[in-house]
């Protein structure tokens, strides 16, 4: 076993009221410069959506993340070879029309128009030609199925789903949509990482951070090819690739990132997680259905005295270890199970897990004009949901519909439970069968329900103390060599590790 930690980041999607807040708060800190303005390390995109870049899922057009490669795994669109190829004409790049050109307000036209019968406006000039341009998208175009015909419609997930069940997601009674707040996942086996044909990306071998060097960068932007998630971006005034940083600075320093600590919905949770790096090439190749189990398994238990005592063999420090034990991440992902990463087929395995979004009972109108649900009870099990599963488990578990119903049915029994107790018209038939069928009793229910709702900032934050001196030894351990990730071990330029 060789035991590494890894700041791991949950979001309870239930929870998400879109305000964009996150976005802002990293806009601020990180990306208010020349060349970064179309930078959104943070967004909050509406699902059904195109998303941000535009069909950014969409690895037939970007060709990003991993594929199975026999017993191992290759780069999708990037690596020694292809990058080599595409070393001058890369068509698998997002262009700037898939993000959007940044521009500003030429507000001296509204002080300097002539007089006139007309009401005088600020033109919208672009950033990069400093030319009059026709504004055409924004990092949330698609806000709350604003663009529907263009954006919810065009959902690359929809190829999974059939006509019927795409035009059930738009009528109005079972009009369903939820946000999908989205930053870089730390992967464990990042894909920018891989394909960086410099050796400018690596991971932090005290917390799992990946990061780019801003000296080693030369612009080859490989890492925006590879990454399936599109969270790493060129910024086209200085000629470097960057990408989130998790505000490690702040996790030095024992605060939370900009974007969890300005949270409104306090949707977002962030701990440390343990886990077995000999197991990451099985893991990243495994048959598509194991996906979520296989991934799952690499975490371990952070009271497991053998793992305790071999993690502290490979360096880890108690304060870790306890930080580990305390994670809200591993209660919601290996002990509660109703948290999913999202796209795991990209093989990547991330590490930022989604609560699934519960959505309302479905409802329809009678002939009357009578608006009821059309379960028997107000709270309708899962087959009920508005939300098609075929659609979810093309979002969060590779196509497996199964994953999906067994989160679902868990947190329909927390539901349950907390109806039972606040209202009190659950039947113990009813409120056994639920928990039964969840394979949960009402002390696990109510220790959810505690950290979702009633979580105070030190629970959903469990962020381990620094200890640079770690850090520091792994690199004079390992080296700072072209192809190292800076992690200990070194990534084969078109394979897995």
């Amino acid at each position: 076993m060789d035991i590494r930690s890894q700041v791991s980041m949950v979001f309870h999607l239930d929870k998400c009221i879109g305000c964009h807040t996150c976005s802002i708060a990293c806009k601020n800190i990180w990306t208010d410069r020349k060349g970064a303005e179309y930078m959104w390390w943070n967004n909050v995109e509406t699902k059904p959506g195109t998303g941000y870049p535009t069909k950014w899922e969409d690895q037939e057009i970007y060709k990003g993340g991993w594929e199975k490669n026999g017993d191992s795994v290759s780069l999708k669109g990037a690596g020694k070879l292809k990058g080599l190829k595409n070393i001058f004409h890369n068509p698998n790049m997002p262009s700037l029309e898939d993000y959007y050109e940044p521009w500003a307000y030429r507000y001296t036209d509204l002080f300097e128009a002539p007089e006139g019968d007309d009401q005088p406006i600020g033109r919208a000039v672009s950033l990069i030609t400093g030319e009059p341009i026709e504004i055409q998208a924004g990092p949330n175009w698609d806000d709350d199925l604003s663009g529907t015909p263009d954006y919810a419609r065009q959902d690359v997930n929809f190829k999974h789903l059939s006509k019927a069940e795409q035009e059930s997601m738009f009528q109005l009674e079972r009009m369903t949509f939820h946000y999908l707040p989205r930053i870089c996942n730390h992967c464990l086996n990042p894909a920018c990482v891989g394909s960086c044909p410099s050796g400018a990306l690596y991971k932090r071998g005290e917390d799992g951070v990946v990061l780019i060097n801003q000296e080693r960068c030369r612009a080859w932007r490989m890492c925006v090819t590879a990454c399936p998630y599109k969270k790493s971006y060129y910024n086209w005034n200085t000629g470097k690739s960057e990408k989130c940083v998790l505000c490690y600075p702040r996790l030095e320093s024992g605060q939370a990132p900009a974007c969890m600590h300005s949270c409104v919905g306090r949707i977002r949770y962030l701990g440390v997680m343990l886990y077995d790096a000999d197991r990451i090439e099985a893991v990243a190749s495994c048959d598509e259905a194991e996906l979520i189990d296989r991934q799952m398994e690499i975490y371990l238990d952070p009271f497991d005295p053998a793992v305790i005592k071999a993690a502290k063999e490979n360096g880890i420090s108690d304060s870790t270890i306890v930080a580990a034990q305390n994670s809200p991440v591993y209660k919601f992902v290996k002990k509660w199970r109703i948290a999913l990463p999202l796209h795991p087929e990209f093989r990547t395995i991330p590490n930022l897990f989604y609560v699934l979004p519960l959505l309302p009972a479905m409802a329809s109108v009678s002939e009357d004009g009578v608006y009821d649900s059309l379960s028997e009870n107000l709270l309708s099990g899962v087959e009920k949901l508005r939300v098609p599963i075929r659609y979810l488990s093309s979002l969060f578990a590779a196509g497996n519909d199964n994953k999906i119903i067994e989160v679902f049915k868990r947190l329909h029994a927390v539901r349950v439970s907390r109806r039972d107790t606040t209202v009190k018209d659950v039947t113990e038939t009813q409120l056994n069968k639920v928990m039964s069928e969840a394979n949960m009793d009402i002390h696990e229910a109510n220790e959810i329900f505690r950290l979702t709702s009633l979580a105070t900032f030190e629970e959903r934050f469990v962020v381990p103390a620094a200890h640079r001196e770690e850090a520091i030894e792994m690199l004079e351990n390992t080296g700072d060599v072209k192809g190292n990730t800076g992690f200990g071990f070194k990534m084969k330029p078109e394979r897995g590790l």
